[in-house]
């Protein structure tokens, strides 16, 4: 049976500071895992910093399944958060990789590691519908206010545009030329004609001919 790969990620938040303790400890607790060490991915920055060149290699190279096994010293230096952490941790467990923390003792391929997985997916999933439903009761609430959602009309000569279109443009051209959508276009171009003309009641002297005296007795 080959041997496992397993990918180590160090991170230090200061310049002047050495991951030599971390990659120590990982490839030790690797090495009694029987794991081979295929790739070491290193970031000197703080954890809140967003971008993380290390971390996004990393991340990379587990899509496309260049090692099972990640490998960290610890549980905060792999995410800026708890919602990164969780989110990065749902990513690993949908490719198939598992997660090995060392001072947590953290391991996701073991029973509790898996059963920790799975309650890991469950609140990244729940998260994700609170944040859909925080999203559209806001739109709910500012409907009620009268608040208009989206961006706001561009404004459009509908006198020129009436005219171009009765010179010949067509609706894309009309669209190019007034920086609007075609559908915006038609809209207008369909309320610049004006809603057709409501059937008229009855006139009265129709009514009246129509109508018979009544013969009086």
């Amino acid at each position: 049976m080959p041997d496992r790969l397993a990918a180590l990620y160090l991170r230090v938040s200061t310049l002047d500071q050495h991951p030599e303790t971390q990659l120590h400890d990982l490839r030790q607790m690797a090495a009694q895992r029987g794991l081979k060490v295929a790739g070491l991915y290193e970031d000197r920055i703080t954890g809140t910093r967003a971008s993380r060149p290390g971390l996004d290699r990393l991340m990379s190279d587990a899509r496309r399944g260049k090692f099972q096994v990640l490998m960290v010293w610890s549980c905060d230096r792999l995410a800026r958060s708890v919602r990164h952490f969780l989110e990065a941790l749902d990513e690993l467990n949908r490719l198939g990789v598992e997660f090995i923390s060392f001072r947590e003792q953290l391991d996701t391929g073991g029973p509790l590691g898996r059963a920790v997985t799975v309650i890991i997916a469950a609140i990244s999933e729940l998260e994700r519908h609170l944040i859909v439903e925080r999203v559209r009761s806001g739109m709910r609430r500012a409907k009620l206010e009268g608040r208009r959602l989206g961006r706001p009309p561009l404004p459009v000569d509908v006198e020129s545009l009436v005219r171009d279109r009765q010179g010949g443009l067509s609706i894309s051209q009309l669209a190019n030329r007034y920086e609007v959508a075609e559908s915006t276009v038609r809209r207008l171009l369909r309320q610049a004609e004006g809603a057709p003309p409501k059937r008229s009641a009855q006139p009265t002297s129709q009514l009246a001919e129509n109508t018979r005296p009544v013969s009086a007795v």
